[in-house]
């Protein structure tokens, strides 16, 4: 594996220095954030608040808010994930509501006489973020042949090379636009357009059988970009399929000290764990500097505003302050695209302004973590010990604690479960989708963080996870880990039933 490159080496020695010489890290490595320095006591009682329990016997101190102050109750609806901080203040509500209400909000094309929700595409995946994002949960799959795939759709790029950069971040790896479709697949398009695709998925079911006998069948999914509006992909393009992530905790994960997420990066495995964790470094829009990856199944954002930003301009054809073209995705070789009717112009800058993207944000950043379920169940406190001997720790780090933010009480000085470590680890080639993000190979994924994922059958209406929705179970989203990964599925394959039910329930508790 490559080594740490040099703008990571440096962003990771100032937040270090930042961490031990109490200097303003969001100098070094959270430009995002208003920070203030930790003193020496709290750095001890960060250290003892953070430390591994030895003791499966009981929960340990805390672990039922894994929020914190944040965490809200348990809804007994699919409404669990879309309450608000349970800390934010008074003031704080209407922004919040007001983000919903924009964050739900059905986009039309232009000319409208509605102008403050005109814009859409002219190609789009979804006409609302709540439309991939429904009740703020993950998104799915298709179905079957009646089902549509509006909360899934295929990233695109094809290999690029250093001049294509624009920007110094060492090992990473140079990508294009596809000339034809640019950087995302869209399947739908206003009226007088056609739209760039059919999304084609197929399944064939390869058989698992654990050590105690049980069969599992995983399903191994081909990906199609069928009926092509714009003509052929590119000979050299590479297709990525990519699920809607749940949206809870983003603003817990972004206020995670950048020192804390690159102390854990092991590019050499210099500990000979077998674990290689390696931080995606991206370059930043917003602050026009190398910022570290945190967003996406890649880690391919920096901020929670710049993943809504993008997400606004690649799914919706929505312009914004950091991504302004009024047409969204499309190429410059989709002329009529160009050149079509946007909600920009003489009215308005661009199609979501300013303060409608820091509404947007404000609302992502407060979706709320429900507090845990039967953490003192004794199955539940047996499989936690089943996760932390098989060593599930080494890359779903369970717990931080949050930076002190001036201006963000609801993330501020927060001790939080959300397991991850949001650093890039080779998961094999079962999972690789050969195309490269940033620094992240085609067979590297961020780990996703499991907080809230025993209640995504209650939001979602269904189990699937993963990035593409594959695994059908947690137990099939095990199986398919592979690469660094590979001897940890594989003391799950030869665990005694009991420990591997006990271990399920944990992750269900979660």
């Amino acid at each position: 594996m490559k080594p740490l490159g040099a703008a990571a080496l440096a962003l990771f020695a100032g937040a270090a220095l930042a961490a031990d010489t109490g200097a303003p890290a969001w100098n070094l490595g959270d430009p995002h954030l208003n920070v203030v320095p930790r003193t020496d006591a709290e750095k001890k009682r960060i250290a003892a608040a953070l430390a591994p329990p030895t003791d499966f016997t009981a929960p340990q101190t805390f672990e039922e808010r894994p929020a914190g102050a944040a965490t809200v109750r348990v809804f007994p609806n699919a409404d669990a994930f879309s309450q608000p901080s349970a800390n934010i203040p008074f003031e704080g509500q209407l922004d919040f509501r007001v983000g919903n209400g924009l964050f739900r909000k059905l986009w039309v094309s232009s000319p409208s006489s509605t102008l403050a929700s005109d814009g859409l595409g002219p190609l789009y995946n979804a006409r609302s973020c709540q439309r991939c994002h429904l009740k703020d949960g993950r998104g799915h799959p298709p179905e079957g042949p009646e089902d549509n795939a509006i909360s899934v759709f295929l990233r695109i790029s094809i290999p690029g090379d250093d001049a294509a950069l624009g920007h110094e971040i060492e090992d990473y790896i140079a990508t294009l636009p596809d000339p034809n479709y640019g950087t995302q697949l869209q399947d739908f398009a206003v009226q007088g357009h056609p739209a760039e695709y059919r999304l084609s998925i197929t399944y064939e079911e390869e058989p698992v059988t654990l050590a105690d006998g049980t069969e599992v069948s995983l399903r191994r999914p081909t990906y199609e970009a069928a009926d092509l509006g714009y003509g052929p992909l590119h000979p050299n393009a590479m297709l990525s399929p990519r699920v809607a992530p749940q949206m809870i905790g983003l603003g817990l994960l972004e206020a995670i000290p950048a020192a804390d997420i690159l102390a854990k990066a092991d590019p050499e495995d210099a500990d000979g764990d077998g674990i290689s964790g390696r931080p995606n470094v991206v370059w930043s829009k917003e602050f026009e500097q190398p910022m570290l990856g945190r967003f996406g199944h890649k880690a391919g954002n920096p901020t929670i505003k710049e993943q809504s930003a993008s997400a606004f301009v690649g799914d919706i054809g929505i312009s914004n302050p950091l991504f302004t073209a009024g047409s969204g995705e499309c190429t410059d070789l989709q002329a009529d695209c160009i050149a079509a009717l946007h909600g920009d112009g003489d009215e308005r800058e661009f199609e979501i302004d300013a303060e409608g993207l820091d509404l947007v944000t404000f609302y992502s950043r407060n979706l709320a973590v429900p507090a845990r379920r039967d953490l003192d169940d004794p199955q539940v406190l047996r499989g936690k010990q089943v996760f932390y001997e098989t060593g599930c720790t080494s890359c779903h780090t369970p717990s931080y604690v949050t930076h002190r933010l001036e201006d963000q009480p609801e993330q501020s000085f927060q001790l939080i479960w959300p397991y991850t470590d949001l650093l890039l680890h080779d998961m094999g080639p079962g999972l690789a989708d050969n195309r490269p993000e940033a620094r992240a190979t085609g067979q590297e994924w961020r780990t996703p963080p499991l907080w809230g994922i025993g209640l995504t059958q209650q939001v979602s209406g269904h189990t699937y996870f993963l990035h593409d929705g594959r695994a059908r179970s947690l137990l099939e989203a095990i199986l398919w880990h592979g690469g660094e990964a590979a001897p940890h599925r594989e003391a799950v394959v030869h665990m005694a039933t009991e420990d591997r039910e006990a271990l399920i329930r944990y992750l269900e508790s979660l």
